[in-house]
């Protein structure tokens, strides 16, 4: 690997590795969703939501589409939706399965 693909992968890595960041993914790894539904899900605030879905778009992580009066939330680059797929087979199928 070279130096700057070594970068860019941390970068991304270091983006992700928040957890209310990394709940968000896994969160839409098999759906879209609006803030509101995300923010039902992850218990914290609007604000908050917000504030850390603009820094995953800003890493070009997900991508957003207006519908309506809602913005709707997607992952959209394939690598990290296989990346959170991956994690989610390594480290949630136990916890799963008590």
């Amino acid at each position: 690997m070279k130096d700057q693909q070594i970068e860019e992968m941390a970068k991304m890595l270091k983006t992700m590795a928040h957890p209310i960041r990394l709940k968000i993914l896994c969160l839409l790894q098999d759906q879209e969703m609006t803030v509101g539904e995300i923010h039902r899900q992850v218990q914290t605030t609007n604000a908050n939501v917000s504030q850390h879905l603009n820094i995953l778009r800003n890493q070009g992580i997900i991508d957003y589409r207006k519908n309506a009066n809602f913005i709707v939330n997607r992952i959209s680059e394939g690598r990290i939706l296989e990346l959170i797929k991956t994690m989610h087979e390594l480290f949630c199928t136990e916890e799963e399965a008590d």
